[in-house]
């Protein structure tokens, strides 16, 4: 059996590869390359059930050891996590009571939100997952997920909002958008 920790090891390799397909990584890197570094290696279908047992843990991970430093020029956006597609929202029971309805400019989804800071050198600085329908500038108005942002803070038109600009100037904060259109 593989511990968890040979588990975060191969989902943190995958990251780093130029590898865009996780089955792929593991059937034609891992298994090939790295039997020495896992000698315990699992078909990739129990690996897939490893996986998802080591969520938290890796989660756990970032948030200890791999989240940058805010550098005075911070970029801010998010991106839909679908949970399923829109037209099954009905009958999808993993996320049942989590994930909302939302809106992305690619459409609906079904699912969450990855809201995310990162500094100019692509370093994460803050994260939060949210429902899929919550509003973008709303975790910029917890003081929490702000706390460690400090200079110019870049985001798209969706975090247009004059309140939302002086709550954060007075936090030191200086919020830069495109110009909306009118």
């Amino acid at each position: 059996r593989m511990s968890d920790g040979e588990v975060m090891t191969i989902l943190i390799l995958f990251h780093l590869s130029r590898y865009r397909d996780l089955k792929a990584f593991y059937l034609q890197y891992i298994t090939h390359s790295c039997r020495s570094e896992f000698p315990d290696l699992v078909s990739y279908n129990r690996f897939v059930e490893l996986q998802s047992k080591v969520g938290y843990k890796l989660i756990a991970f970032l948030n200890m050891c791999c989240l940058g430093e805010c550098t005075g020029i911070s970029f801010i956006d998010s991106t839909p996590l679908r949970a399923c597609h829109v037209k099954r929202a009905q009958g999808h029971k993993t996320m049942k009571g989590l994930a909302r309805k939302g809106k992305c400019t690619m459409g609906w989804f079904y699912g969450f939100k990855l809201h995310i800071v990162i500094n100019d050198k692509g370093e994460i600085i803050k994260y939060q997952i949210t429902p899929g329908n919550c509003d973008d500038r709303e975790p910029l108005k917890d003081s929490a997920f702000t706390k460690k942002l400090f200079g110019k803070l870049i985001g798209d038109r969706g975090y247009i909002s004059q309140s939302l600009f002086d709550q954060l100037f007075v936090d030191d904060i200086h919020m830069i958008t495109r110009i909306k259109k009118t």
